[in-house]
């Protein structure tokens, strides 16, 4: 889940990370930065910048433990500055869930987000490759055609020329020209080759990309493939007039089955969830792994009342099997998510759209999770639904 916007104000960081509000002022250093100042004249605004972020970073460390180090030092700077957003919306989501945030955990992400850049990398240098190598392959064609008709005219002329006589000029004009047709039939042939390596090299670009774009856990797709699909499939669906909707499904208790089984066998009930939601995708619904105990959903030609329809049945069918634990024989409990839906062209933008699923997905955790909310639905309402 996203954590809903604060505002990126100073005091919305300090009130996202439980690092309090604004300073209080009159008293304590406070007092005596005001007294030094005025006697001193002035003080830069860039000093003041690089004082409050010490402060600031330092006021992180301490409000959650953490050790100083460099590790650390650079965490803190990149959350208070706002330099990492990505990693401040975790911070602060962790912070919200009242769980501990520590060098484990940060290590954890920030490795995270490491392997996710370098998947960015990775892919923007397929696209490249893929332009580059489509871009010879045009040319090496063109250039075989060329080289093709002129080998064709080549050997017309050369006909006409034994046909003149046997002056030993045009004997020799004659062996000059069957060279070049040797010559050119060969570079017809190595622009043949070049053609299908190109062709072979194309495939495994593509193959590549796909690399790329799955979640190897669970063999979805990835959060950046599912990000190009809802692009087109957006743009696709404001031009037809067709509804479109996209949900957010959260595994509920995950961090309990974790730590009570370990992390293998949390990684087998990402898969067994990750299934269980595959069986529901098609041609116009699309799943993918978001991140962490996260998934997405984007289902075209759904109202959101069908959309609730499919996954609330996707909900059930999961909450009601028996998960066990192979290796120790125990079982895990109830595995069920908790999910949030929004009508995409409602809010004229993907992004936003997301933001409001994520926070359906939210009021429906603390309905008491197992369940799934639309937008537009209230916790009130889903409570008078459960109750007739």
């Amino acid at each position: 889940m996203t954590a809903k916007d604060t505002g990126l104000t100073r005091e919305g960081f300090m009130r996202w990370f439980g690092l309090g509000g604004k300073r209080r002022h009159g008293g304590g250093d406070g007092q005596r930065a005001s007294s030094s100042t005025e006697g001193a004249g002035a003080e830069d605004p860039r000093d003041r910048r690089r004082r409050q972020t010490l402060e600031d970073i330092s006021r992180f460390l301490l409000a959650h433990g953490l050790p100083v180090s460099t590790f650390t030092l650079d965490v803190a700077h990149d959350i208070v500055t706002g330099a990492n957003p990505a990693l401040a919306q975790l911070v602060a989501e962790r912070v919200n869930s009242r769980d501990q945030i520590t060098s484990d955990w940060l290590e954890d992400v920030i490795e995270a987000q490491n392997r996710e850049n370098g998947v960015e990398q990775l892919h923007a240098l397929v696209h490249r490759l893929e332009s580059s190598v489509a871009a010879f392959s045009s040319t090496a064609t063109a250039a075989r055609t060329a080289t093709k008709d002129y080998n064709t005219a080549l050997k017309a002329h050369v006909g006409g020329l034994g046909a003149i006589g046997n002056d030993d000029v045009i004997a020799e004009l004659t062996r000059l020209a069957r060279d070049m047709i040797s010559r050119t039939r060969d570079i017809e042939r190595e622009l043949s080759r070049s053609e299908k390596e190109t062709r072979t090299l194309q495939k495994s670009l593509v193959d590549a990309r796909r690399e790329a774009e799955m979640d190897h856990l669970t063999g979805l797709p990835n959060r950046r493939a599912f990000e190009a699909v809802l692009r087109a499939e957006f743009a696709a669906t404001r031009d037809s007039g067709e509804p479109l909707c996209v949900a957010f499904c959260d595994i509920d208790n995950f961090k309990r089955v974790n730590d009570a089984h370990g992390h293998e066998a949390g990684d087998r009930i990402l898969r067994a969830v990750a299934l269980s939601l595959a069986g529901i995708s098609n041609d116009k619904c699309h799943v993918a792994r978001h991140g962490g105990e996260e998934f997405v959903v984007l289902l075209r030609g759904k109202s959101t009342t069908e959309a609730w329809n499919i996954l609330d049945d996707a909900r059930e069918r999961l909450a009601a099997r028996k998960f066990v634990n192979r290796a120790t024989d125990r079982p895990f409990g109830r595995i069920s998510f908790s999910a949030g839906i929004a009508d995409v062209h409602a809010y004229g933008d993907p992004r936003e759209a997301l933001r409001v699923a994520d926070e359906a997905l939210y009021r429906a955790k603390s309905a008491g999770r197992n369940c799934v909310l639309t937008a537009d639905q209230s916790v009130a309402d889903l409570e008078a639904a459960r109750a007739a």
